[in-house]
Formats: structure tokens, C-alpha cells, sequence
């Protein structure tokens, strides 16, 4: 009897590169770790035999290491502004027995400054990331590059299309597959005007002025959002905070303004976004110079600072992870927090109100305290008993 053909499952891809076993990060066995523009883009590649092994392929933006996994027997270089993301690569790599290191992966912000022969995006939330990318690209694309993006048909906008096109070159859309698209775009090197407007920034007045910067990646890019300043407007002020952490940090506004309130303080920034801790730590430089100190850490929420070490937590929580809404980061990132702060110690958290915060709060610190509200937000406490 032959052996069964594999199934599919909501962990198992299959396509033609192969059978992959993949989960996402934050674990999740009720979403699938890759979308059906992943499926579209390993077809397509198969069917026009489009890679080599001797050529140099970049991937952007893979939300779960499903395309740099079915590639990796090639010479990968995947980029991507998250460190979740990344880690999912890395252990389904591990999962589905190569080296964790298999793929090359970046550690900062910058793009890979060598010539590439294939160019695989997916197309990010953020237009304003994809438009810095794109410019980002010119440079190592040479004359026959392929350029290929994938994103699900609700995500390609005609601004999207836009973006290549003036960018880039010339640009088609596929059919539809499974309400997916593939973006096929061609190099256009008479096309060198303009350079990416990222980093933006915009001014804050708060206790005093600040000169924001965002890198492209980044939520409320142009100004500040209602939940950070309805939390700014109460930030807590005691001089038993002398280890603050500003938890999921984006721009770093929220911990900037901790620590102006808070002179004797040490600040901690962290966030999974290389491009929000490089923000936040150009803000802090812009604020006070080498007058304060403070640590940057781009990570798994608080991964690296100790158990029963901080005095004051802040949080911003998102509640949503590329395309999908949910609260498993948020999650993880009190349960964390409860984890650093000393006996005392106080979480501070900012969100929007239908979201339940207040139960979570209850049911892992045992008390919660609702500080201020609006119709849209609430400031809620927490204190970690002895």
C-alpha cells in the first residue's frame, strides 16, 4: 500500500518547496502561521523557476518565517522590523530541522547594502514602511532583479500600486488566488528622484517641547495618540521610582516624559520594533543628552531584565500583530511586567476600553484601580503585593 498523500493542516503548509510545519509567536493554534499570498508566492516562484542557488535572495516583512522557511536552501537574507517575527523564524527553522541561524537575518534597522538578484515582499500594514523600503531597494537592484510583493487583495490599495510604480518602475497585479495578489514590478533606473521622507518627526508640547522622531514603521507617526497622552496627563510621580520601564515603547514618548517627571530615575525602553527602539533612543538623546542614562532593548517584552527589579512599569499595549487583531501580546506583556516589578511595585497601563483590561489586571495582580477614563480610553493601576 503506497503511503497517504500529507494533509494539510492549520499548522502543516504544504507547497511546492516542501512540508513545513509552522506556528506563530506568540503561539496561537487557532490562526495559521502564513496566509494564502505566501501559498500564491512559493507557487509562482516554482512555476517559472525563478531562483538560483548562486543568486542572492532578500525577503521583507515575513510574518512567521513562512516564505524564508520554504526558501531556505537558498542564500537568504530576511528583513523584518520584528523581533517576534524573527523568532518565529528561527524556531520554525529549528522545527523543521535546520540551524537556527539558516537564514541570515538583520539586527538593526538598516537594509542589506549588496546587490540582490530577488527581491520577495510582503506587503506590510504600515504603507509608510513599504514606501521607505522601496527606496531603500534602489541601490541593490540591478537591471534584471526581480522584484515580486504578496500581500491578501484587501491589503494592495492603488496607493500601494502607486508607491511601485513612482518608486520603482513599471508594475502589474496578478489574478486573484484565494483573495490574494501578487505585485510584479520592473526597475526603472531613470527613475532617481526623491529619497525616503522617513524618519518624520513632529513637536510635543507637554512639561516642555520635544522634537519627535519616527521611523517609518511606527503608529501615530505625525502626532501624538489619545492614549498616550491621556496617560502622559497622568503620570505617576514618586521617588520611590528609581527603575522605570517603558514596556512596548514605539517613540519612546511615554518613557521621555517618565523620566523628565522623574529626575532620580533610570529609564528602560523595550519593544519587539528595531524601528521603534531606534526612535525612542534618538528622542532620549534629543531630550537630555548624555545628562541621563537609560537602557534600549529590542525584544520578547521584557527578556533580559530580572525578576522583581523595576518599581514602575508603563504600557501601551497593541492590539493587533500584522493583520490580526488580538490581545495575546498585550497578555504576555503583563504577565511580564508582574514578573519585574518588586513588591510595590506599580503598573501603569493605558487602553481602550472595550478591550478588558481591568480582568486581566485583577485576575494577575489580585487589584486594579481605574486612574482616569474617556469615552475611548482608561488608565488603569495595578500593584504587585509583597
Amino acid at each position: 500500500m503506497s503511503n497517504p498523500l500529507p494533509v494539510e493542516t492549520r499548522n502543516t503548509l504544504l507547497v511546492p518547496q516542501g512540508e513545513f510545519v509552522l506556528q506563530r509567536n506568540p503561539r496561537n493554534d487557532r490562526l495559521q502561521a502564513w496566509d494564502a499570498a505566501d501559498e500564491f508566492l512559493l507557487n509562482h516562484l516554482d512555476e517559472l523557476q525563478l531562483l538560483s542557488r548562486h543568486g542572492k535572495l532578500l525577503i521583507l516583512n515575513d510574518a512567521f518565517g513562512a516564505l524564508a522557511l520554504a526558501l531556505a536552501e537558498y542564500p537568504v537574507y530576511s528583513w523584518n522590523d520584528s523581533f517576534l517575527a524573527q523568532q518565529a523564524l528561527r524556531d520554525n527553522l529549528v522545527a523543521n530541522g535546520y540551524p537556527a541561524q539558516q537564514v541570515k537575518t538583520n539586527a538593526g534597522i538598516d537594509m542589506p547594502s549588496v546587490a540582490v538578484d530577488c527581491v520577495l515582499i510582503k506587503i506590510p500594514k504600515t504603507l509608510a514602511l513599504l514606501e521607505h523600503q522601496l527606496y531603500a531597494l534602489r541601490p541593490i537592484l540591478h537591471h534584471d532583479t526581480r522584484i515580486i510583493a504578496a500581500g491578501m487583495a484587501r491589503n494592495i490599495h492603488s496607493s500601494t500600486l502607486e508607491l511601485f510604480e513612482s518608486i520603482i518602475g513599471p508594475t502589474t497585479t496578478t489574478r486573484a488566488f484565494k483573495k490574494s495578489r501578487l505585485v510584479l514590478a520592473e526597475r526603472d533606473h531613470s527613475l532617481t528622484d526623491g529619497d525616503s521622507p522617513y524618519p518624520d518627526s513632529y513637536e510635543l508640547e507637554v512639561d516642555r517641547c520635544y522634537r519627535i522622531l519616527n521611523h517609518a514603521s511606527l503608529f501615530s507617526r505625525d502626532r501624538l495618540d489619545q492614549g498616550s497622552r491621556l496617560l502622559i496627563e497622568h503620570m505617576p510621580v514618586d521617588a520611590r521610582f528609581r527603575r522605570i520601564v517603558d514596556l512596548g515603547c514605539g517613540n519612546g514618548v511615554i518613557g521621555l516624559v517618565a523620566a523628565a517627571v522623574n529626575p532620580g530615575a533610570s529609564l528602560e525602553f523595550c519593544d519587539e520594533s528595531f524601528m521603534a527602539i531606534a526612535s525612542a533612543q534618538a528622542n532620549f538623546k534629543a531630550a537630555f543628552g548624555s545628562a541621563r542614562d537609560a537602557e534600549f532593548r529590542v525584544g520578547d517584552c521584557l527578556q533580559g531584565i530580572d525578576d522583581l527589579s523595576q518599581d514602575l512599569v508603563l504600557i501601551n499595549p497593541p492590539f493587533h500583530q500584522q493583520h490580526s487583531v488580538g490581545d495575546a501580546i498585550a497578555w504576555r506583556m503583563l504577565k511580564d511586567a508582574r514578573r519585574a516589578l518588586v513588591a510595590g511595585g506599580e503598573l501603569r497601563l493605558v487602553g481602550n476600553r472595550h478591550l478588558g483590561y481591568h480582568a486581566k489586571l485583577k485576575k494577575l495582580f489580585g487589584n486594579c484601580e481605574a486612574i482616569a477614563s474617556t469615552k475611548k480610553f482608561v488608565i488603569l493601576q495595578a500593584v504587585k503585593s509583597g
